[in-house]
């Protein structure tokens, strides 16, 4: 079973990596549509690791997409060799958490409000989900894709190897507790600084954000919180029956995919706008008199990695019914 499983997403992964590998070709020789460097609308080239290149790195791009197809197809293929292995998991990591940038945790933050606006009527200063999602940010969303794709794989190729698991429902607590508490710092300063307090800032970067700017933080900071909240769902009864408060739902289990989904790519998207804020942060773009405007953000991955752990957990535990605590109650049997 867990052959046929690897080899879906090994295959899947070999496909996504053929048809990238193809764009890098055709952007190499020419065709419209490279997403870095000149064409990627990045302010000053800071964002992307990949914002001095130009079209012709597309040859590089095919070379990689090559080698992934390579090890996404070794993946598949029964055996006990584990080189494919130890390959894929950096090749995933590299797609997963390098290539994307902190655009990808504006985007996805951003999408509820534009969503909203028009019923409210919200100008947001003409923001539309072209700007949120232009084509490099999407393209961002391609490479983790692809990513996720081939660690799939890797994992269910390995998967009956692991006799012993390291996500164990204790450490799923503990990284629900440290994923709660880590961004209540991020929270605290943009609250802060949306109610006039300076926290962590001169007064002079506070008067820049006076037209507005420090509400969307507020706005940021509150969407941060309330993802908290759903966090411990991780390790809660309710994160597992609906609670009774949910008419038709409750009592019945909760499907693991509804919380593993939101907060796996939760996980991705804090850790790679947080590697972002440690690129700036080593590149002396900060200073510490304004520690509030970066330093909470430098966290981030701790952030972004004991979600990824709670999730893992979590999943683990429900994939297992025998460890879960919690049961679901019985439906009482109607007589005629």
């Amino acid at each position: 079973m867990r052959t046929v499983i690897s080899g879906r997403y090994g295959h899947a992964a070999a496909l996504w990596a053929l048809g990238y590998g193809v764009l890098g070709v055709a952007w190499a020789l020419g065709a419209p549509g490279y997403p870095w460097g000149a064409a990627d609308p990045d302010p000053d080239g800071a964002l992307s690791v990949l914002a001095g290149t130009t079209p012709r790195f597309g040859w590089w791009i095919a070379a990689f997409s090559l080698l992934t197809a390579v090890t996404a197809l070794a993946l598949t293929r029964s055996g006990s060799h584990r080189a494919p292995v130890f390959l894929a998991w950096p090749i995933a990591a590299l797609l997963v958490l390098v290539i994307p940038d902190s655009r990808l945790m504006m985007g996805v933050a951003y999408t509820p409000l534009l969503l909203v606006a028009p019923v409210f009527g919200w100008g947001l200063g003409g923001a539309t989900f072209a700007d949120a999602w232009p084509w490099p940010v999407l393209n961002q969303l391609v490479c983790v894709l692809g990513g996720l794709l081939l660690a799939a794989a890797a994992l269910a190729r390995t998967r009956h190897r692991q006799r012993r698991s390291w996500f164990t429902p204790e450490r799923g607590r503990i990284a629900v507790y440290v994923a709660v508490a880590v961004p209540l710092v991020y929270c605290a300063t943009r609250w802060a600084w949306a109610l006039g307090i300076p926290l962590g800032v001169s007064e002079e970067f506070l008067a820049e954000g006076e037209d507005g700017l420090w509400l969307a933080g507020a706005y940021l900071a509150t969407f941060g919180a309330f993802g908290g909240v759903l966090t411990l769902g991780l390790t809660q009864r309710w994160g597992e029956v609906f609670p009774r408060w949910m008419f038709g739902l409750r009592g019945r289990r909760v499907p693991p995919l509804l919380a593993v989904i939101p907060a796996g790519a939760v996980s991705i998207i804090v850790t790679v706008a947080g590697l972002t804020y440690i690129r700036w942060t080593v590149a002396g773009r900060f200073v510490m008199a304004e520690w509030g405007a970066w330093l909470p953000e430098c966290f981030w991955p701790i952030w972004g990695a004991a979600l990824a752990t709670a999730t893992v957990a979590y999943h683990r535990r429900r994939t297992d019914d025998s460890a879960s605590p919690y049961p679901p109650k019985p439906r009482p049997v109607r007589t005629s």
